[in-house]
């Protein structure tokens, strides 16, 4: 995906906004929550109104309102199909859906291949006639999801359509959030709190007057004290305010009942913590202080050790079903290692699972024999030396991993959960990053929120922002979940977006 330049979502308190006088388009506003149902009703519409349009042609009439209750079946099989395939696709990432190029490829991959599936199904969806029928119904569909999309990209980036938010505190951790809101956007992906729907207003700090303005981020003015909290809101038109963690812990009661204040005027406060979170599906470990809670979640229920049940079920009839592909790629793997690097078929290796345990993993070979025996335990690169041709494929492809299903079936790994570490990384990691540990709560999996979202993990850096996906899942674990996750492996899978 191409740059895409973009003007700061930012509007100093102490001038006016050039758009507040001209425009006259509603204050919206709407929250990232907003932002994903209004796509999705939508883009639904459209489908289903590209549906009606193409049926029509068989009988020259629109069917009436009680003809289309009659077929309820065929809207619902058409919304199940569409939000697979627009899941596969990530079509709801909001920071990638406020990107023309992304949100175009999106919307056509997702409406086009949603139109082919639905017209291969069966007893469930209308028998179209003639081949102009669906064709027009896929091209209707695709144009106008497109349009939509097009529009939504375009016209969701006016300030109107804005969640206005003040930040109280201006330490270390307010200032990083409101960098990364600022951020333009990267080369191959977006970031992630763009197209989110944010106009920071501003800093509300105690410390004010002893605050450099030069060390904030450009544009972002120091406004006031707590006690000018709640008249700033007021005079900016503030629709959210943001308190960093530490603030709460050493302002004592005058922020307390400022934010109190806020919230009897309606104007919702939300933990910078939390923010993150819902920002980025990341659980931000360095503004966790000491709380292990809010790294790590779900406490104990009987919902659950059901949910926990019900996972390893349908672990094990995966796995079952997994091993036939095992045996099918197998012998495919052992005639091409053979011939291109001779060796072992598999390759076992020592992790960390559940609980700190010990288990050995158990992957097809991808790299030459003995390929540690000189450097001894490093990071895999993007593009290592040591990595085979055929091994090269099957990393592209994840089929390396096939053979964990026996990992699985022993109980030792999930399908879905943090990748497992190798114990000579996990001693380093837990000493230089905050809650490291907490990602060894449950089993780890073939897949996990992490790789869905990031490739690589070979710095601390990148270490830890894996974390923080792991942790993310610790925290957010249900089936709901898991699905979406091996739903968007699906295309990593097809899309040969792996390693």
């Amino acid at each position: 995906m191409s740059s895409i330049p973009s003007t700061p979502d930012v509007i100093p308190a102490t001038r006016k906004p050039s758009w507040a006088g001209r425009h006259s388009l509603p204050a919206l506003r709407l929250g990232s929550a907003e932002r994903r149902l209004a796509l999705a009703v939508v883009d639904y519409l459209f489908l289903a109104s590209a549906l009606i349009i193409s049926v029509a042609l068989r009988t020259e009439l629109l069917p009436t309102p009680a003809a289309i209750v009659g077929y309820g079946k065929w809207f619902v099989t058409l919304a199940l199909v569409w939000f697979l395939v627009a899941t596969i696709f990530d079509a709801y990432n909001l920071a990638r859906a406020a990107s023309t190029t992304f949100g175009l490829y999106a919307a056509a991959a997702s409406a086009g291949l949603t139109s082919l599936i639905y017209l291969a199904i069966p007893w469930l969806t209308p028998a179209l006639e003639n081949r102009l029928q669906a064709f027009l119904f896929i091209l209707l569909a695709t144009v106008g999801i497109c349009g939509w999309r097009f529009i939504y990209a375009r016209l969701f980036a006016h300030p109107a359509f804005k969640r206005r938010a003040l930040i109280v505190g201006a330490g270390r951790h307010s200032v990083a959030l409101a960098e990364a809101l600022q951020k333009e956007w990267a080369s191959t992906t977006a970031n992630p709190f763009r197209g989110t729907g944010y106009i920071l207003l501003g800093f509300v700090d105690p410390r004010a007057a002893e605050r450099n303005q030069d060390q904030l981020p450009a544009g972002l003015p120091l406004l006031g004290d707590y006690s000018d909290l709640t008249r700033l809101a007021r005079t900016l038109g503030a629709d959210e305010i943001i308190v960093a963690p530490e603030e709460m812990v050493r302002s004592g009661s005058r922020l307390y009942e400022s934010l109190l204040d806020c919230r009897e005027l309606g104007i919702p406060v939300t933990n910078l913590t939390t923010l993150y979170e819902r920002l980025t599906g990341r659980v931000a470990v360095e503004f966790a202080s000491r709380d292990v809670e809010s790294v790590s979640g779900q406490g104990d229920g009987a919902l659950l050790r059901s949910n926990a049940l019900l996972k390893r079920m349908i672990d094990l009839v995966v796995a079952v079903s997994g091993l036939w592909i095992v045996l099918l790629v197998m012998a495919v793997v052992a005639v091409a290692n053979a011939w291109k690097s001779p060796g072992p078929l598999f390759y076992r290796q020592q992790r960390v699972g559940q609980g700190g345990r010990p288990f050995k993993i158990i992957k097809f070979r991808t790299m030459v024999p003995d390929a540690e025996r000189l450097t001894g335990a490093v990071w895999a690169g993007r593009e290592d030396s040591r990595v085979t041709p055929i091994g090269r494929w099957l990393r592209r492809t994840h089929l390396d991993e096939l053979p964990q299903v026996f990992n699985i079936l022993r109980g030792e790994m999930s399908i879905v959960g943090p990748r497992p570490e190798r114990p000579e990384f996990v001693g380093y990691l837990a000493r230089n990053i905050p809650y490291y540990r907490a990602r060894h709560s449950v089993r780890p999996g073939l897949t996990g929120w992490a790789q869905i979202h990031q490739s690589y993990g070979d710095t601390v850096a990148l270490a830890q922002e894996k974390l923080e996906y792991d942790l993310f899942y610790v925290k957010h674990a249900s089936l709901l979940l898991d699905t979406l996750i091996m739903l968007r492996t699906v295309a990593m899978v097809f899309g040969l977006r792996g390693r």
